[in-house]
């Protein structure tokens, strides 16, 4: 059924009331080809599309003229399995901490360190998510999509996929043109657990276990962000707001030399990752709030609604801090979440 005007406040995380000009719900690839088979009649085939997952990595700033697909697409199923492994095709519309969490009730290693990531399976391999020292590239298999103009279903590997700092080649060569219908992962049996990066160590302790397995793991991610990030049911956000940028290795020097503490990572051809969200706290805004929204107290990289703000608030709010770390670091600051 496609429904027209729909609010889509309980559909994103920031909890922006914004409508989209129709809505259509789908469960399975036959119903989604339907809604796009009756877009013609009864929407417009001028009218863009926009394919909702978990609405975490969204900003509205307007009403969206567009004809928005609600991704509802379940069931996680084994499609290959050896002694070792085991591969799982999932459906794009499962909550990705579902998912991580079935893996790790079945002692299954690979995605436990992205544990408690809001969003959608589907969203997984468009952002490359990662956090605490892992990526989605890490335990992808393959991808299966269905083509908007022909509406056959294809299937995209790890290199056809183009994997970047959360990127992808559907956020780039071919953005509007797929809806991602499944996701395939290995996961490992004898898993390599990874706990050098963050906290992930101290917090383990914390929890007294005499064995570090991926349910420790999982917990103990889950432990450090709750204590960190706020609870986007009780205050709207949508997780990191900025990147964390990749700066040359004369830029980081100058920022070294006023700042022999800044957190960096070595990447390649010599040039630095440095923390989007140290910059932004350096830089006093930390706690900062501008009318209905700010910068979270505990981390600096969330940006909050507390209630009624704008999408474009906050998105001022945002261009206000890319600014201040420009004019004080020299370090410019992309982005992470999608802006409508």
């Amino acid at each position: 059924m496609i429904e027209h005007n729909i609010s889509l406040k309980p559909y994103n995380t920031f909890g922006i009331d914004v409508k989209a000009k129709a809505f259509g719900r789908f469960k399975s690839v036959d119903e989604l080809k339907d809604l796009l088979q009756n877009r013609l009649s009864k929407v417009g085939i001028e009218t863009p599309l926009f394919v909702l997952g978990g609405g975490s990595n969204i900003l509205l700033t307007q009403d969206l003229p567009f004809f928005v697909l609600k991704n509802e697409i379940s069931g996680i199923e084994i499609i290959n399995e050896t002694e070792t492994s085991v591969v799982l095709k999932v459906g794009s519309g499962v909550e990705w901490h579902s998912f991580v969490r079935y893996t790790v009730e079945k002692g299954w290693g690979g995605v436990e360190n992205l544990s408690l990531i809001p969003g959608s399976v589907g969203a997984s391999p468009m952002q490359n998510i990662g956090a605490y020292g892992a990526e989605l590239k890490d335990t992808f298999v393959s991808l299966e999509a269905l083509h908007i103009d022909s509406a056959e279903i294809h299937t995209f590997n790890k290199e056809q996929c183009q994997f970047g700092y959360r990127e992808s080649v559907f956020k780039r060569a071919l953005k509007n043109q797929y809806v991602i219908v499944s996701v395939s992962y290995k996961l490992s049996k004898n898993p390599k657990i990874n706990t050098t990066y963050g906290a992930i160590q101290s917090e383990i302790e914390k929890l007294g276990v005499n064995e570090i397995t991926v349910e420790a793991v999982s917990q103990a991610v889950m432990n450090i962000r709750r204590s960190k990030l706020p609870d986007p049911k009780v205050l709207g956000n949508a997780g990191s707001f900025f990147k964390n940028p990749v700066v040359s290795k004369s830029v980081f020097e100058q920022i070294l030399k006023n700042y022999p503490d800044v957190p960096h990572y070595p990447q390649e051809q010599g040039e630095e990752k440095l923390a989007a969200g140290w910059l932004i706290e350096k830089a006093g805004w930390k706690g900062k709030r501008i009318g209905n929204c700010g910068v979270h107290e505990k981390q600096a990289l969330v940006l909050v609604n507390y209630g009624g703000a704008s999408g474009q608030e906050i998105y001022d709010l945002s261009a206000l801090i890319i600014a201040d770390i420009e004019s004080k670091f020299g370090v410019s600051l992309e982005r992470e979440v999608n802006i409508f």
